[in-house]
């Protein structure tokens, strides 16, 4: 339930909310968005197309990369100009377990151009490999990067930090018994150091699900739920952190230190949320220029049936919960693996148009015909939603990907576009091959 922040909105203001919503719809119809042609990738299940991949699409200056698995199993890497239609593809020689949705590929580029990718991991050891120069889709044999917690690697996620040096996160462990582990990649060495095995501590009897992203000041923030066994059912709460010089220290949004590593009795819980309430795990945060972080999710209030996509953000030292209540259908989750599931986790962004907080909720809903859709609201008006569908298509059962680093340093959209399909439990489909693509998303921000 949204929680007062203290005034209410003047008519003429939410007619300004209005016009301007609709000037940001229409401008994305009315300028050219262009859908471009990569190749065809691997699409029995949603290994392509999870959330939890960071990145699937990333921009270094000028040049935009790309990976998927083919129809082989293989990685495939890929680079255009930006705005180009014409990709530079590489088969790799690297090749992972694609009827797992879980071992999906992560990549980033660093600050002096060199392409970072880790793949194929679900409790498995570590596969991560570097180009073996700046720009190149050639790449080394699978390296290591510390020697230390790389056994049992779930989850590779990399950041790229202000001064482009690497982040590189990921679960030691396993689902309900794990623990945050976090490396950091230093440009000038070339060297990856392990700043902790254990940031946040499962203590052996859950583990954390986390969101994090890097804002403009260099802020790492990360939320996260407790999940309690392998049964998704058991996913609860949400708690944050952030660290304001590179990874080193961490502390709760109040400015208070954390003793290291976070447990469960040290977190800082932003919002509760009772097990069994259809919460869904590792979704999307995003921080604006002030290093205000804003966390989309999904989950059922109590007494209701129907889960929703909820807008949980930080503004002048408070917490604000905001459920966006458009959805009508109901649907439970429990049991482990992948699953099928009516929506998809979110992607949250958010800019600043006529001198107001905007926020985008990017998500795809089987109401909507399994749509790539868009939800616009303001921050001072979280209840009065815009809804867009960016595709005219279908895109299966997958979740929405973008170009992290082209929206946050250039406010442009561009979304890793593959039609695929996940059954329930790890199950594979038996569809042939589709086609992986770019979305051009034009509008005014």
């Amino acid at each position: 339930m949204f929680k007062s922040i203290g005034f209410l909105p003047s008519k003429l203001c939410f007619l300004s909310f209005i016009a301007a919503g609709l000037a940001f719809i229409q401008k994305a119809d009315a300028q050219q968005s262009k859908l471009v042609n990569v190749a065809s990738g691997w699409a029995n299940n949603t290994v392509n197309t999870v959330v939890f991949r960071k990145n699937a699409l990333v921009t270094w200056k000028d040049t935009q990369f790309i990976a998927f698995y083919n129809q082989q199993h293989y990685v495939v890497l890929g680079k255009r100009k930006i705005g180009s239609e014409k990709w530079e593809l590489k088969q790799t020689s690297f090749t992972g377990n694609t009827a797992d949705a879980h071992n999906c590929i992560s990549i980033m580029v660093d600050g002096e151009g060199y392409l970072h990718v880790s793949w194929d991991h679900h409790g498995s050891k570590l596969h991560y490999s570097r180009s073996v120069s700046p720009g190149s889709l050639t790449m080394l044999a699978p390296l290591s990067m510390t020697g230390i917690e790389e056994s049992s690697v779930t989850y590779p996620e990399f950041y790229r930090l202000a001064n482009g040096n690497l982040l590189f996160l990921y679960r030691s462990g396993a689902s309900g018994k794990g623990n945050l582990v976090l490396n950091r990649y230093d440009i000038k060495t070339h060297q990856w150091n392990q700043l902790y095995s254990n940031l946040i501590d499962g203590e052996g009897r859950r583990n954390a699900y986390w969101q994090a992203f890097v804002d403009v000041k260099g802020i790492i923030h990360i939320s996260w739920v407790w999940r309690e066994s392998a049964d998704v059912a058991s996913n609860h709460d949400l708690c944050y952190a952030r660290s304001t010089d590179g990874g080193i220290t961490w502390e709760k949004s109040t400015g208070e230190k954390y003793t290291l590593p976070v447990t469960a009795a040290t977190a800082e819980y932003i919002c509760h949320i009772s097990q069994k309430s259809e919460l869904i795990n590792q979704t999307s945060m995003y921080a604006d220029e002030n290093g205000e972080p804003y966390i989309a999710t999904y989950w059922k209030e109590k007494n209701d049936s129907v889960p929703q996509y909820h807008f949980v953000y930080h503004q002048q030292k408070k917490w604000y919960v905001q459920s966006l209540s458009f959805r009508k259908t109901p649907f439970t989750l429990s049991g482990g693996g992948s699953k099928r599931i009516p929506i998809a986790r979110p992607q949250i962004i958010s800019w600043i148009s006529s001198n107001s907080r905007n926020i985008g909720i990017v998500f795809r809903d089987e109401e909507r015909g399994n749509k790539l859709s868009i939800a616009v609201f303001k921050t001072n008006f979280p209840k009065n939603i815009l809804i867009k569908d960016i595709t005219d298509f279908s895109i299966g059962s997958s979740e929405p990907l973008y170009d992290t680093e082209l929206w946050k340093e250039q406010k442009k959209l561009n979304f890793f576009i593959q039609y695929t399909e996940q059954i329930d439990g790890e199950g594979k489909a038996d569809i042939p091959p589709t086609p992986v693509q770019v979305l051009e998303w034009n509008y005014s921000h």
